[in-house]
């Protein structure tokens, strides 16, 4: 009977063992155990109808189509603003632009002695404060591994905007954004370390495309933390003007896509650019394929939620050579970038989750970039910042959208271009314009239903008073001023 047991007990040892063995062993089980991987990948400047599967018809996307066909497509998803900064902002600090503390592009002219201390060549933007918690300071509670790589836009090194203060452990790409303004730069911040690129003098074409660079940053970054929870935040810098893109890229579209005479307006001249566009945004989805193919192989895509989406519009027309009108890059919104109708603030939303968000999926939940946070705060199981203004998404994501809380209404407010306040409730979008002009003396109150007029085409707001005075009452308590962006008092006199 001794020896029975004896045996009994050896082989349950030996089993147990080999379990351990084959943990470790096994990616896909060690995958499972930890919390999951989270890619947010952001385009710039990518319009609403610029992806397949919104509807594209001359841009090729099949890697980011093939996310919305494997999981889950927004169609009245929103950015955080209608240029770069404020929206990255908004993003990750979870807060609406009238609560955020970045409310519009700008340079930080109190900080230009930092300029020669450190030998920037471009300053940066407005730094985000120590007192702003983002998404990657939040995951360091389950001890994320983070990565910011591309174009960031909220604080240089030097001040309390530097993503290495802000939760990342590495940042690598352009701080400022007007460095971003060429493809080919001479050099590429890693963490506090400039990386140069002989052969590149930014003109037109180099030795050195900062996508691809971007793209192996973002692989060597995944396998490097393989086995840790990871961050990995992509805000690509394409396709921002101006149009550059490796002739490989060019093939595709060259000839294919019929050219124009246009007068140009600013940054580089292509010769190609409705083809070089074209070409910038695949070379962009071939980049999305490679970071979803090294998932796989790692076997960590089960346990890697991918989202990808834009950091606001399309930009407006022939700007650089962009042909938004040609491409119907905002397709049958009104507006590109720069402006709160939907054209400038509605952006694509793709969400791929294998085994977690039902595939072939499409919802019309009216959502903003101010809900990421939240969602990942669920998505990763720690706790967000109570102090902001986004919902989590996370039911509608895992296919229970009866359980999903939704917003009362969306509010954007946005000091340039004129000056420009939006409510998007419901069905309902009120915009008021000009606000920084003292030649409109009345400020009114557009009104638009967007279930019957998506393209706001007709102010309506004369036949409903009713939903103009909550719009108006709306826009007057989620403003709240701003020492750095000055915005005009609201309150009822102002109407």
């Amino acid at each position: 009977m001794k020896r029975q047991f004896n045996l009994s007990a050896i082989l349950f040892i030996a089993i147990f063992t080999l379990s351990i063995v084959f943990s470790f062993s096994n990616p896909r089980l060690k995958a499972a155990e930890q919390p999951p991987n989270i890619v947010y990948i952001m385009a710039d400047d990518l319009g609403y109808n610029e992806l397949g599967c919104y509807g594209q018809k001359w841009i090729k996307t099949p890697h980011i189509d093939r996310i919305a066909k494997e999981g889950i497509r927004f169609t009245d998803f929103y950015s955080g603003n209608a240029v770069c900064a404020p929206a990255r902002c908004n993003l990750l600090t979870g807060k609406h632009p009238g609560h955020a503390y970045i409310r519009n592009n700008g340079d930080p002219k109190h900080l230009q002695h930092l300029k020669e201390k450190f030998g920037w060549e471009f300053p940066g933007q407005n730094p985000i404060p120590d007192s702003e918690i983002t998404i990657a300071e939040m995951l360091k509670q389950k001890n994320y591994a983070t990565a910011a790589i591309g174009k960031w836009g909220l604080g240089h090194f030097g001040t309390t905007g530097d993503p290495n203060k802000q939760g990342f452990d590495l940042f690598y790409g352009f701080n400022c954004q007007r460095h971003a303004h060429n493809h080919y730069p001479k050099f590429l911040w890693n963490n506090r370390t400039k990386e140069l690129f002989p052969g590149n003098d930014r003109t037109l074409n180099g030795k050195t495309y900062s996508q691809d660079r971007f793209t192996e940053m973002a692989l060597d970054f995944i396998q490097q933390n393989q086995k840790r929870p990871f961050f990995l935040y992509l805000p690509f810098a394409i396709p921002h003007l101006s149009i550059q893109t490796p002739e490989s890229s060019l093939k595709q579209y060259k000839g294919i896509i019929p050219e124009q005479e246009h007068k140009h307006r600013g940054y580089l001249k292509h010769p190609y650019p409705r083809a070089g566009y074209a070409a910038m945004v695949s070379h962009m989805d071939r980049d999305v394929g490679k970071v979803m193919d090294l998932l796989k192989k790692l076997g960590l895509d089960e346990n890697t939620i991918v989202f990808f989406t834009s950091d606001n519009g399309p930009a407006y027309n022939r700007l650089g050579g962009s042909d938004s009108v040609f491409f119907e890059s905002a397709g049958p919104l009104r507006g590109f970038k720069g402006s709160l109708y939907e054209g400038g603030i509605r952006v694509p939303m793709v969400v791929r989750w294998p085994g977690k968000i039902p595939p072939c999926q499409t919802t019309d939940l009216i959502s903003a970039n101010w809900d990421i946070m939240p969602t990942l705060a669920d998505v990763s199981r720690t706790t967000a910042p109570k102090n902001i203004d986004g919902i989590s998404l996370l039911p509608t994501l895992l296919g229970h959208p009866e359980k999903q809380k939704k917003h009362e209404f969306l509010y954007w407010e946005f000091a340039a271009y004129g000056g420009q306040q939006a409510v998007r409730m419901g069905d309902w979008k009120g915009i008021r314009q000009k606000l920084l002009l003292r030649k409109n003396p009345h400020l009114n109150i557009e009104l638009y239903n967007l279930k019957t007029d998506i393209g706001e085409t007709t102010d309506v707001a004369q036949d409903h008073p009713e939903i103009v005075d909550k719009i108006k009452r709306i826009m007057i308590e989620q403003h709240v001023n701003s020492k750095l962006f000055k915005f005009p008092v609201l309150d009822e006199q102002k109407f």
